[in-house]
């Protein structure tokens, strides 16, 4: 029986379109996320990127996402393996770390609304855009009590 790719192949031997399939739509990278100067520590608020659809937990506008939003992450297998902030059940975390998807990913079930139906994606939860946030204490009204 033969392996899903995401078993057989590191990261970097992927194919763009294997490569974005491990996203699974949750909508989590697209939160903004403070951190403590002296500790390190992140905080996870329920503030999307002013990019961000809440209706589909996706960008509004992922081809240009770089030239409209400067400071958006793009993913590559080496920042998968050096950023922290990485959700715990993110597909390319869980990859790099040689874990497997869990049941609710779109690559396990066939469909994409399972990451929603199983609460883990941000669908329903954001509370504001960074482009509602007037001054950066703001944020801290969106603060989350723990990692979604």
């Amino acid at each position: 029986m033969d392996l899903p790719f995401w078993k057989r192949k590191s990261l970097e031997a992927m194919t763009l379109a294997e490569w974005e399939s491990l996203c699974d739509g949750c909508g989590k990278c697209c939160l903004a996320k403070l951190e403590d100067e002296d500790s390190g520590e992140i905080y996870w608020t329920s503030v999307a990127c002013r990019l961000f659809d809440a209706g589909s937990c996706q960008c509004s506008d992922y081809v240009q996402r770089k030239r409209k939003v400067p400071d958006c992450v793009k993913l590559t297998p080496k920042k998968v393996r050096e950023i922290d902030w990485l959700p715990r059940t993110c597909g390319y975390r869980l990859v790099a770390e040689g874990k497997d998807l869990f049941d609710w990913h779109h690559l396990i079930s066939g469909s994409r609304d399972t990451v929603h139906s199983a609460g883990i994606s941000m669908l329903g939860r954001v509370t504001a855009l960074e482009s509602d946030m007037t001054d950066d204490e703001d944020y801290f009204d969106h603060v989350l009590d723990e990692q979604p």
